[in-house]
């Protein structure tokens, strides 16, 4: 059996409210990200692009979405699981619980961009106008520390920085706290 089959599988198992809301979000994970990869992994179903990006798994009184690198995404109200973890996020659906379908669409277009490799032609021109400009400024004063680039964030996506810079994380050291 291919990871659709297998999904659908365990949909119909959980007969019950479970089946339906993993069958739900799955519909919206398909309209958010349409190039999206279904995969089954560790017993459940796994959505991937480039990387792991989410997965969902039923238990006994709820249903969990996991984002694999949801600590770096932007949310204001859907995660409420899994907040103390390094590099994850989760939402927890309980039966009468209601999901905000654009918040959830949103989350996931964010977490597929996440995982976008990086341009590498724009990094090499990038790399090589640099190496002009400082051939070009060699010899002068360095620049001011008010001129200098104001983050010492390790190299992220566009929008986990985005995220980052609304939480105002600056820095590595605030990045700890965060």
């Amino acid at each position: 059996m291919n990871a659709s089959e297998l999904i659908d599988k365990r949909i119909a198992e959980l007969s019950d409210w479970r089946g339906q809301r993993i069958a739900h979000i799955r519909q919206l994970v398909r309209e958010a990200a349409p190039d999206i990869v279904e995969e089954w992994k560790w017993d459940t179903p796994v959505w991937s692009h480039n990387g792991n990006v989410l997965a969902v798994g039923a238990f006994q009184n709820l249903v969990k979405i996991n984002f694999f690198h949801g600590a770096l995404l932007y949310d204001r109200h859907l995660f409420n699981a899994g907040l103390e973890a390094k590099t994850t996020r989760a939402i927890d659906i309980f039966e009468n619980d209601t999901i905000d379908e654009a918040a959830l669409k949103e989350l996931v277009r964010a977490a597929v961009e996440l995982n976008n490799p990086k341009p590498t032609a724009a990094k090499k021109a990038t790399r090589a106008a640099s190496k002009s400009k400082s051939k070009k400024t060699a010899g002068k004063q360095a620049a001011s520390p008010s001129t200098r680039k104001q983050s010492d964030l390790p190299k992220l996506s566009v929008p986990a920085h985005r995220a980052l810079a609304g939480a105002g994380v600056k820095n590595l050291k605030q990045l700890s706290r965060f």
